[in-house]
């Protein structure tokens, strides 16, 4: 059916259902109120529905015609979006990919210093913690959960992973502990906060713990456990728990005493965040700009 209706009715369909004003939509095509009723019409006689039925002279979609009317928005958007990489002026679209913990607690306000200082580049950012989709080529940057190497990425170091349990001074307070000298087997018995492992070299408690030179002897309970360790690390920052804290993702938070490391056992995995530019093409100068912006105060 696609093969016989243009794209140009279902403009005129779209402008129609926007304005349910069959002369503004004219207008705004540059076409008259006649040449959009031979077109909806012609399209109603092609689909074999009535999409409009009138009311006096106000216009209402029939249900078939509010159906159409939302997908083709929805198209068109899309349509619209994917295009914006080709326009001319200038304007340049990037695109980066990370992990929703690294989005929300690191790179975001980044994105945001990095547009202030460039208003001809737009970012468009992948949030997502599939392997596969933060690898994919179709990214023009990537940050990589890895240990340094990748097929299709040069990767350069962003942080390394470093893990220690952290908790709010508000719980800190409330539990009357002491931040320093609590030792494992204590924060074990405490309200401890995890998060799914959605890749299996990831470390949650029950890892970290049984890492340690002398692991505890309790066994080790979660209270609470989020789908992911952005919304773990709020938690404890709303005092509810002790979470692993990875150090280079919660500096900020370190950095302002709004969570306070517990005990003196840190873990180095072995593993990092990195930065990743393709290894098989050229950057764009905008994400040779970003990938600096990045890497920069590092």
């Amino acid at each position: 059916m696609l093969d016989r209706i243009p794209l140009e009715a279902f403009r005129v369909y779209d402008a129609a259902c926007r304005f349910m004003n069959f002369s503004r939509a004219g207008r705004e095509l540059h076409i008259t109120q006649a040449a959009v009723s031979r077109r909806i019409q012609r399209l109603e006689e092609q689909l074999g529905t009535k999409l409009f039925t009138r009311r006096g002279r106000n216009l209402a979609l029939t249900p078939q015609g509010e159906r159409l009317a939302q997908r083709v928005r929805a198209t068109l958007e899309y349509l619209e979006e994917s295009l914006e990489p080709f326009r001319g002026g200038g304007s340049e679209t990037i695109s980066i990919a990370a992990s929703g913990s690294v989005s929300h607690l690191w790179l975001a306000k980044r994105l945001k210093d990095f547009d202030n200082g460039n208003p001809s580049v737009s970012v468009r950012l992948l949030t997502t913690d599939a392997p596969s989709e933060l690898a994919s080529e179709a990214n023009d940057l990537v940050i990589l959960y890895s240990t340094g190497e990748h097929l299709r990425w040069n990767l350069t170091p962003l942080m390394k992973e470093v893990l220690l349990p952290v908790a709010s001074p508000d719980f800190i307070d409330k539990h009357r502990l002491d931040p320093v000298a609590i030792s494992p087997d204590e924060i074990a018995r405490l309200d401890l906060i995890d998060y799914e492992r959605f890749n299996a070299h990831w470390i949650s408690f029950r890892q970290w713990f049984a890492r340690l030179p002398t692991p505890p002897k309790a066994r080790i309970t979660p209270r609470l456990s989020f789908s992911t360790y952005a919304l773990a690390v709020d938690a404890a920052l709303r005092g509810d728990g002790v979470t692993l804290g990875s150090i280079g993702l919660i500096a900020d938070q370190l950095a302002s005493g709004a969570l306070m490391e517990l005990g003196s056992q840190r873990l180095e995995t072995g593993y990092g965040y990195h930065l990743g530019m393709p290894r098989y093409r050229s950057l764009t100068p905008g994400a040779a700009r970003l990938h600096q912006h990045l890497l920069s105060g590092l």
